[in-house]
């Protein structure tokens, strides 16, 4: 049983793409994975930024404006040609053409933490330097640094023509685009989704963190030492970018077309703690989780991995293993990706979905980089230290947590 909707669809993924830290192709990053080679690097370029405490980031060295055409991008800041690069990687392995895209089967769902920061920093300066005036100011400056930049260009540049869904909610805005494709997909809306998400690489995201004290800034000459997830010696979260999309389509619509499928995706979950802005609620973490399974209908011991959110700052590591614990009990392996990458923040979702299905691929699961000893606040779970364990798994939980109180949870499966 794979949902307790007995009219729904089961959906798949047939297309994957990314770029991330460690790797642009499932094959490069399950091969870091298990090989445990990070994308973690020292940024001297910040040292030239006052009172920014952290030096450490997961850049993406590969993808670059250059590598499309200049009008196909004007009005894209580096955080939708991230979603570009990814997306046109998923749509190719899927096998879309140009006529189905635009054929209104098809749909959207993408987001990021907010539209490009090196946009919004340039509209900024021009106005503030000529004495609060729009001298000088690019139209097409807006387009790059909206809220929704990431969905918009990729409608237009693939003339998508279904429904598009924005979704610009931090760290949970690619697990919520895809958790609602899914949804559009299962109760028959739409034919076909492309989902995923995006962020670009810039200080201001280190300064946001760092202003409160949630950034790593002891490992600045060591980055190999940092994140360190769920560890007793953690010093904060590292930023990190990259972007990931798949391609959603009903099981048997798969079939009839003989298409790849990378898994299945079991059940989807989200919701809000209501309580603060940035401290988590385990509760609310919980309550994501058991909506996911219910929504899957699987039980708990057919679960073989969960990928845990794991951004290596005190409140969030404690609050989320307290959480999966209440829900999902001790005995389940559990690691944090985002040793490995840093927090990608709006992409972290999906650059995570897809390591779970190389995962499922691959027969391994990798551990948390950097945990050498548990934090004793942390719950007692079974966290995955050392190498990374060959292992035959079914089912995998996959978890983001977001500024704002918002949760979520997806469980992905082999089909």
């Amino acid at each position: 049983m794979t949902t307790n909707r007995p009219d729904a669809e089961r959906v798949v993924i047939t297309g994957i793409g990314l770029c991330s830290p460690i790797g642009n192709t499932i094959d490069e990053v399950s091969e870091a994975l298990r090989e445990k080679r990070h994308g973690i690097a020292t940024m001297s370029e910040w040292d030239e930024i006052d009172r920014l405490g952290t030096r450490l980031a997961g850049p993406v060295p590969s993808v670059h404006r250059k590598l499309f055409a200049r009008k196909a991008v004007r009005t894209m800041g580096r955080v939708a040609i991230l979603s570009v690069f990814a997306t046109d990687s998923a749509i190719a392995d899927a096998g879309l053409d140009e006529e189905l895209l635009a054929s209104g089967r098809v749909g959207l769902a993408h987001g990021s933490t907010h539209g490009s920061s090196a946009a919004t920093a340039e509209f900024c300066q021009t106005i503030f330097e000529h004495g609060r005036s729009l001298k000088g100011v690019q139209g097409s400056l807006y387009l790059k640094f909206m809220s929704h930049t990431t969905a918009a260009n990729l409608a237009m540049h693939y003339k998508i023509r279904g429904r598009v869904i924005t979704t610009c909610s931090a760290c949970v805005s690619s697990s919520q685009a895809i958790g609602y494709a899914y949804e559009a997909v299962r109760s028959g809306k739409q034919e076909v989704m492309v989902a995923g998400g995006a962020e670009e690489l810039h200080f201001t995201h280190a300064g946001v963190f760092d202003v409160m004290y949630a950034t790593s800034t002891k490992y600045n000459e060591r980055p190999e030492l940092s994140p360190r997830p769920f560890d007793a010696n953690r010093d904060g979260l590292v930023v990190g970018e990259g972007a990931a999309t798949v391609i959603l389509e009903s099981l048997e619509r798969a079939k009839a077309r003989d298409a790849h499928i990378y898994g299945e995706i079991l059940g989807y979950g989200t919701n809000c703690d209501g309580m603060h802005v940035t401290r988590p609620s385990w509760e609310g973490m919980a309550g994501a989780m058991k909506l996911a399974l219910e929504d899957s209908g699987v039980a708990i011991d057919t679960l073989g991995y969960i990928n845990a959110h794991g951004t290596a700052t005190d409140a969030g590591d404690i609050a989320e293993s307290k959480a999966t614990q209440h829900v999902l009990g001790e005995s389940l392996p559990i690691s944090s990706t985002k040793s490995y990458t840093g927090h990608t923040l709006g992409a972290c979702g999906g650059i995570e979905a897809i390591f779970c299905l190389a995962m499922l691929r691959d027969d391994f699961l990798p551990p948390t980089r950097n945990l050498e000893e548990v934090d004793e606040r942390c719950a007692p779970l079974n966290y995955i230290t050392g190498d990374a364990v060959q292992a035959h798994v079914d089912r995998i939980v996959t978890n983001n947590f977001a500024f704002g109180g918002i949760n979520t949870s997806l469980v992905l499966g082999r089909v």
